[in-house]
């Protein structure tokens, strides 16, 4: 059962901005009426792709709702728990932060897959946003429009409708082929998907990776760390050209990853438990590092006056 709404109150922009903000910057779309409502009657979007961090921007977003209030409403729709939230996800955590009761809101009563496609399109417009975001808003807004049997109304050079890719392609201005690639990342497990969102793997070949199988990627998990590398493109090309084939185990992804790669050739990598051997236990990485550095200093001077006596 829908929760009762009490005190429930209609505002102008006038009323919930002042006359401080750009009103065109804060107009809402013709049609739509902005209502306070509290924060306890909304809740996330089932399945939403955008992570909400208490990080440095999350900080300021709270400040300046702090000092500004919300500047923006949010976008939700009403459903059976009360309101879902389509686009203000990160609003609504900074106004819990921040000791609010409320938030500006526009509801709006659509469907699931126009509620998909809202949401998808409202929250890519953020300056950072991760690969795995990016995949999964890209595959679910993909769903909704092949849901709705959505294609583009015809102009009079096109040959044929638009697909749902080349839709999302030209809305998100990059091409068909980069959207196929960032889909194909949602096949991977989340340990190997928050390896590409924090830079450990690269895009490319995580793209090769998405290929295999799920016991395929947990062999490859455990390869990597074995041989404590992480697979570059030719590497994750033929891994997974030969787990296609059937032709692969974890031993044999271990073999590969561990091959010396080009840009590592003029590289000395020391593995962390042999150093931990020579070091205190409350030595950083960048401890040992400048203790090295400063024994080879050592080493070279104590080298050269050798040279210089024979």
């Amino acid at each position: 059962m829908a929760k009762e709404r009490a005190n429930i109150q209609l505002s102008s922009y006038d009323d919930i901005f002042g006359g401080a903000v750009d009103v065109e910057a804060a107009k809402a779309p013709e049609g739509d009426v902005v209502v306070e409502l509290p924060l306890t009657d909304l809740h996330a979007f089932e399945g939403h792709p955008f992570k909400v961090k208490d990080d440095e921007d999350m900080a300021k977003t709270v400040e300046s709702i702090q000092e500004f209030g919300v500047l923006q409403p949010a976008i939700v729709r009403p459903d059976g728990d009360g309101y879902e939230i389509l686009s203000g996800h990160r609003r609504h955590h900074a106004c819990e932060i921040a000791g609010l009761e409320t938030i500006p809101c526009i509801v709006r009563d659509l469907d699931d897959d126009a509620a998909t496609i809202l949401m998808v399109d409202s929250n890519l417009q953020r300056e950072e946003i991760l690969p795995s975001e990016r995949a999964w808003a890209y595959k679910m807004k993909l769903d909704a429009m092949k849901h709705q049997g959505k294609v583009a109304q015809l102009t009079s050079d096109q040959v044929g409708p638009k697909l749902s890719t080349e839709i999302i392609a030209e809305e998100a201005g990059i091409s068909k082929t980069n959207v196929k690639r960032y889909i194909r990342l949602t096949n991977l497990c989340p340990e190997l998907l928050d390896m590409v969102d924090d830079k450990t793997i690269a895009f490319n070949p995580a793209v090769e990776l998405s290929f295999l199988n799920a016991n395929q990627q947990k062999d490859l998990l455990e390869a990597m760390d074995y041989a404590q590398s992480t697979p570059s493109l030719s590497q994750a090309q033929r891994i997974k050209k030969l787990a296609q084939e059937n032709k692969i185990t974890a031993e044999g992804m271990g073999i590969i990853l561990s091959e010396e790669k080009k840009q590592d050739v003029d590289r000395v990598t020391l593995k962390n438990d042999v150093l931990k051997k020579y070091f205190p236990k409350s030595y950083t990485p960048r401890q040992m590092e400048d203790t090295i550095i400063k024994l080879l200093e050592q080493w070279q001077k104590k080298q050269r006056n050798k040279d210089m006596c024979l």
